[in-house]
């Protein structure tokens, strides 16, 4: 009965601060994104994180899978075969342990966008692993993707999909009224304080308007400051 309880108040949590979004909105248990056709993955995807996920010990899926919510249809793992790039989550599967469903969801190919192999498994995890020790003692709001754009290199023969020159991340920790944002080159990187920027440099660059449920005084104040995560 408690997780009964549980699963659906997760489903109401993803949406509560959703970005207005230009693309297709698909809404799963554990996560929403908005997914981009032309690019062929998620412009945005947009999840919560506390405490409780993270006592989740479910291992990770190996197998990556199609995501059939998304009406135009997904790429596909073929569309990165001997691509150079590898699959790089949107939301993290060390975030997505809690049961089968959030492993299988975090599986989909619309959770996945082309990474550089140094940056996937470089900054990109040390930064998702910050963000996981704050949300060990804070419940996050947690908004991530490529910054898509028309001159992009492609991939895939089939789908045609899209490799970010950039990735962003957007927490929000309701509780302490505080944003960190990082925008960070899709390569080989070192210090992730370089990368700090504010929430109103992402919507600039990304077009997106982010948090826009927050009362405007509220989001133009904590959007417009550079917050930097604390270390582990």
């Amino acid at each position: 009965m408690l997780l009964f309880l549980f699963i659906p108040s997760i489903c109401l949590a993803q949406l509560k601060y959703l970005p207005k979004s230009s693309g297709e909105i698909v809404k799963h248990r554990y996560y929403t994104l908005s997914y981009n056709e032309i690019h062929e993955q998620a412009e945005w995807i947009h999840y919560r994180l506390n405490p409780l996920m993270l006592k989740g010990k479910k291992e990770r899926k190996k197998n990556y899978t199609i995501d059939h919510k998304v009406s135009t249809g997904s790429a596909n793992t073929n569309d990165y075969k001997f691509s150079g790039y590898q699959r790089g989550h949107l939301t993290p599967a060390a975030d997505m342990k809690m049961n089968l469903i959030s492993v299988n969801e975090a599986a989909y190919m619309s959770n996945i966008s082309p990474q550089v192999a140094s940056f996937n498994q470089g900054i990109w995890l040390k930064l998702e692993n910050r963000i996981r020790s704050l949300a060990k003692k804070s419940e996050l709001y947690i908004t991530t993707g490529g910054v898509l754009k028309s001159d992009l290199e492609k991939i895939g023969r089939k789908n045609k999909v899209s490799v970010p020159k950039e990735f962003y991340k957007i927490i929000y920790d309701a509780k302490n009224q505080k944003m960190f944002a990082y925008l960070m080159p899709n390569t080989k990187l070192d210090s992730i304080e370089k990368y700090v920027v504010t929430v109103d440099s992402i919507e600039s660059i990304t077009g997106i308007d982010f948090y826009p449920q927050l009362k405007t005084e509220i989001e133009s104040k904590l959007e417009s400051i550079k917050n930097s995560l604390p270390h582990e």
